[in-house]
């Protein structure tokens, strides 16, 4: 299985930037759910396979209808909108009043998310984009049937300090207390920064060693570049080689080290590939 939850504290690190740039460059199959209990932005920003705008009563909104009867991971399909690139997305709600329509459905959705890489017919991974984690959000109910959960977190001190407290926070509701580089729990938390490439590596050092003397129960798992142009060009409102950006070459490295280190835990049989690297996306939140 491999659901992976993406998140953040607080702000506005860009955790829908990273969740679609991930997906864009996923070396499997790949849904992209747009799960924010806030509301997506994809609707918004996104062009639909067609050319059109995406539907937005097709994605949350509607499944929320079918997993009250119970829901079969290649249910989920019914439900996907491709975009213009072929990035297939499940369509998030379209503000926070529609999340009590999925009141007490969250642990559907995610043993659905993390079984679809199992299915028979149409396997995928799913990245889900869960917005901002409080202590209350519904979307936090996905984590525990996820492989890995990353949190998304610019550099800046307050950035930092408030990532290390909430990796601390989700190891204790996870895995029942603060735990070493040693003991690491499932699903794993990471923490992907969104920083200056020039001293990436050295912030990622810190920060790491930072996470496991505080006995987080995370580490740094990558960076992603903070690229505003690239992040334009993702979510279409700006022409340019996507590929060549430091965005997409950034989030690359990331997809590279996560199937090194994870690949063969993750491993299924491969459906077509979802690329979606040349669609329109929604960038950061």
């Amino acid at each position: 299985m491999a659901l992976i939850a993406l998140a953040a504290d607080k702000g506005s690190p860009g955790v829908t930037t990273a969740a679609v740039a991930l997906a864009a460059v996923w070396p499997r199959r790949v849904l992209l759910a747009e799960t924010d209990p806030a509301g997506g932005d994809l609707v918004y920003r996104s062009a639909a396979a067609h050319g059109g705008p995406l539907n937005p009563n097709t994605g949350m909104l509607s499944i929320a209808a079918t997993a009250r009867r119970g829901l079969v991971p290649d249910q989920l399909w019914d439900h996907v909108q491709p975009l213009s690139g072929g990035l297939e997305v499940l369509v998030g709600l379209g503000n926070s009043e529609q999340a009590a329509g999925l009141a007490g459905l969250w642990p559907t959705l995610g043993r659905a998310f993390a079984s679809l890489a199992d299915s028979p017919n149409a396997p995928a991974d799913v990245i889900a984009d869960c917005g901002r984690v409080s202590g209350d959000t519904p979307a936090a109910e996905l984590f525990p049937h996820a492989a890995l959960v990353l949190l998304i977190s610019r550099t800046e001190p307050e950035a930092i300090a408030r990532v290390r407290d909430r990796a601390a926070a989700l190891s204790t509701k996870l895995h029942g207390g603060p735990r070493g580089a040693a003991s690491l729990g499932m699903p794993m938390i990471g923490v992907v920064l969104v920083a200056d490439t020039n001293n990436a590596a050295k912030l990622s050092g810190q920060v790491n060693d930072m996470l496991v003397h505080a006995q987080t129960g995370a580490r740094v798992v990558g960076t992603i570049a903070d690229d505003p142009a690239g992040a334009d060009q993702l979510a279409g409102r700006k022409r340019g080689r996507l590929e060549k950006s430091l965005l997409i070459r950034s989030a690359r490295k990331v997809t590279s080290d996560l199937y090194q280190q994870f690949g063969a835990a993750w491993s299924v049989p491969t459906g077509p590939a979802g690329t979606g690297m040349t669609g329109h996306a929604g960038a950061g939140r």
